[in-house]
């Protein structure tokens, strides 16, 4: 898994741009896995960003843009590695909305998990969310499958 880590961690400080601009890196995300339709980095970028570094690196992705997707991907675990999938709620607990990113740590206190992810405060960083929040851990796997990625 430290690939992933790797590859998101290269992308560290990417933000959306305010304003009536937009990220081009942020909207290379959405092309490369396969979303060219999006043209706005206010999109919700998280699971796009998750799906975007699994690609790279070469591991089975949900493809979907919501990040409860990714409770469906790879096997689910108790203990987390760092780079693992976490999901949390959005809103309320039975509400469709999330966040999905790569787990990094606990604190010490055990009630905020760190996750490197982006669209965290409109960029990719590593940010800590409430432990009462999640909803799963997720180990994802290689895949057999060569990353498509449309350079146009």
């Amino acid at each position: 898994m430290n690939n992933v880590l790797d590859i998101a961690l290269a992308e560290y400080g990417i933000t959306e741009v305010v304003g009536r601009n937009h990220n081009s890196r942020i909207l290379q995300y959405f092309k490369e896995i396969g979303h060219k339709w999006v043209i706005t980095d206010e999109t919700a970028w998280c699971s796009t960003f998750a799906n975007w570094v699994a690609m790279k690196a070469g591991y089975y992705r949900s493809g979907k843009l919501d990040a409860r997707s990714w409770l469906r991907v790879g096997t689910k675990v108790t203990t987390p590695k760092k780079g693992d999938v976490v999901v949390f709620w959005r809103v309320k607990k039975s509400d469709w909305r999330g966040h999905v990113g790569f787990f990094i740590g606990y604190s010490e206190d055990k009630k905020y998990i760190y996750v490197l992810g982006g669209n965290q405060n409109n960029q990719v960083c590593i940010k800590r969310y409430p432990t009462y929040r999640f909803l799963g851990f997720r180990s994802i796997v290689k895949s057999n499958f060569k990353p498509i990625i449309d350079a146009a």
